[in-house]
């Protein structure tokens, strides 16, 4: 069975709702602080664990309470933990999260061990092969991220590359994803940077997504209470069926009704 294998971040997510976002020197009054597991690698790793995928999970967490609870998150959601090694004299990632009434969120993300995933963790990629699928967001290092990416590609793997948050990737790093996944203020991004990747798939919110020349309408939501991993579960849920063979319109379709989903619950991942 293919498999789908995640390079990235897993974050401790504290989400506190306002009224409204704080204005520069403001301060403003919340509701009470609530929990979450998240990092946009971790979120995309359940996602696509929960499309039915077979995933393993390359990342770190902290030696402390919150990395040892993710680890067995991931193990009782289905994903392989093997490759998340645990970071002697590091913290857990950590986001902080405001949650305004229109359910529009900032983020704050301190990376903790994260920031310490280094090329020699990506050894469990020797064994990805043809079929396979390489899923990675930009929360790690950037030189991580492209040595991950030129290992799948050479071993005949499909690299999917998520370029959020968004930074400037090199253009023969760019070429080796299909595709390069973006959001709409992504997609404006780089643009700027002069970037322009031949397999480029960008989500427009309400408006769906395109791929190409392949669009999709956007799943119909009545009440939207938390965009947060919308656009994760979107990533993992098209890994996920890129891997099961799905052709680009049905893995952008599947991966369009999770995202539309996602939006129907507070935080990043599903309980």
């Amino acid at each position: 069975m293919p498999r789908v294998y995640v390079v990235g971040s897993l974050n401790i997510d504290s989400v506190v709702e306002v009224e409204r976002h704080p204005r520069p020197g403001e301060t403003l009054m919340g509701g009470d602080v609530a929990t979450f597991f998240g990092g946009k690698g971790a979120n995309q790793a359940v996602a696509a664990a929960a499309a039915g995928a077979d995933v393993l999970f390359i990342g770190r967490v902290g030696d402390d309470s919150g990395g040892h609870d993710y680890i067995a998150r991931l193990r009782a959601r289905g994903i392989d933990a093997s490759a998340v090694t645990v970071t002697a004299g590091s913290t857990t990632g950590h986001a902080m999260i405001a949650l305004d009434a229109r359910a529009e969120n900032t983020i704050i993300v301190s990376p903790g061990a994260n920031a310490r995933l280094g090329v020699a963790d990506l050894g469990p990629l020797e064994n990805i092969q043809p079929g396979d699928v390489l899923l990675a967001p930009l929360e790690s290092d950037l030189d991580v991220i492209a040595e991950a990416a030129r290992m799948a590609r050479s071993r005949g793997a499909q690299v999917v590359l998520n370029l959020a948050p968004f930074a400037e990737l090199p253009a023969d790093i760019l070429a080796l994803a299909d595709p390069v996944i973006v959001n709409e203020h992504e997609a404006q991004q780089l643009g700027r940077s002069g970037a322009s990747p031949e397999s480029l798939l960008v989500t427009l919110g309400s408006a769906g997504s395109r791929w190409g020349s392949i669009e999709v309408e956007a799943a119909r939501v009545e009440h939207v209470v938390d965009t947060t991993g919308a656009g994760d579960s979107y990533c993992g849920t098209l890994a996920a069926g890129l891997a099961a063979g799905l052709d680009a319109r049905a893995a952008m379709q599947a991966a369009s009704d999770a995202a539309g989903r996602a939006v129907a619950w507070v935080g990043a991942q599903p309980d």
